[in-house]
């Protein structure tokens, strides 16, 4: 039997212990250890790696404070569209969606899209037949309304700006913004990997904009014989540095650990090209790793050698 584990993130960028109040930080560190806990359980009940990882990340989307599900920020038009990915190690199976809308667990239809469909990836209207068809809950506009999200958006509404979470450029009017992406991945004890991401992007984003989170490869990945992978910062570099599959390869061609190739990519090739932000990590024998080049992510581990952590900052 393997070491089970699973480490959840929040999100990377700009945070700061000097704009964070200690009520924020309280309600941050409990919301991720509850996702942390929902996570494990599956884990330590015998569940699986991929429903651990669709637990945890679903505690994460129900939360206002992270930008996903019920979180997720503002487009353009004033709406929320939201994408997820999620991968199995084992078969390599994958599901993906991007675009929808009024969905309250974009990750619950990544997964029926990997199990219930011939495709791995839908998007838009037909994603939202699709999720319909397969009874998923929906939630009105209001439900995904926050006033912190409105002020940012109110902020570029009139402008051709994007607000990208974890960059600093909003420090004074936002001090309390909150940020991108969250994921989760997991070992179960048949050893089996399996990553899940999800976001509701970039604050007035237009045109359909996708990011790196649900493109397999980019900000999710999961393969038995290396790693499992999910991505959190400014999605257009990670696409570019195809930056989640790139760790698996270092580990398959070049015989890397898991850590040694998350920090090639983290620190050295995203770096290279402007590339902020983070990725969580582990591979089949539990090994995990949360590297960051940005001032902080809101991170979380726990593993059956009685391991616990909950991180915000550098």
């Amino acid at each position: 039997m393997k070491k089970i584990t699973i480490a959840i993130h929040g999100g990377a960028g700009t945070i700061l212990r000097s704009d964070m109040t200690h009520e924020l930080e309280q309600e941050y560190t409990a919301a991720l250890q509850a996702a942390l806990d929902s996570g494990y359980a599956v884990l330590a009940r015998g569940g699986s790696a991929l429903d651990a990882v669709e637990a945890a990340t679903v505690l994460l989307e129900d939360h206002p404070l992270f930008n996903a599900g019920k979180g997720s920020v503002f487009t353009h038009t004033g709406l929320h569209e939201m994408d997820a990915a999620l991968m199995d190690g084992r078969t390599l199976g994958a599901g993906a969606v991007s675009g929808v809308r009024n969905l309250r667990n974009p990750i619950a239809l990544a997964r029926r899209i990997m199990q219930e469909t011939q495709h791995v990836f839908l998007s838009g209207d037909g994603a939202v037949s699709f999720a319909r068809a397969q009874g998923l809950p929906f939630e009105p506009d209001e439900y995904f309304y926050s006033q912190t999200r409105w002020e940012q958006w109110q902020s570029v509404v009139h402008t051709d700006k994007v607000l990208i979470d974890h960059t600093n450029e909003y420090k004074d009017e936002f001090p309390d913004k909150k940020f991108g992406t969250v994921g989760a991945v997991a070992t179960d004890r048949d050893g089996n990997i399996a990553a899940a991401t999800s976001t509701g992007g970039m604050t007035n984003k237009q045109w359909g904009r996708i990011g790196d989170s649900p493109i397999i490869g980019a900000g999710t990945y999961a393969n038995n014989a290396t790693c499992a992978i999910s991505c959190t910062g400014h999605g257009e570099l990670f696409i570019k540095a195809v930056a989640a599959y790139d760790v698996s390869c270092l580990m398959e061609y070049k015989g890397l650990s898991l850590d040694d190739a998350m920090r090639v990519v983290v620190h050295d090739k995203l770096v290279r090209i402007g590339g902020e932000g983070g990725m969580i990590g582990v591979d089949a024998e539990g090994n995990h790793a949360l590297l960051f080049n940005s001032e902080g992510m809101y991170r979380g581990v726990r593993n059956s050698d009685g391991l616990n952590e909950i991180g915000i900052y550098k």
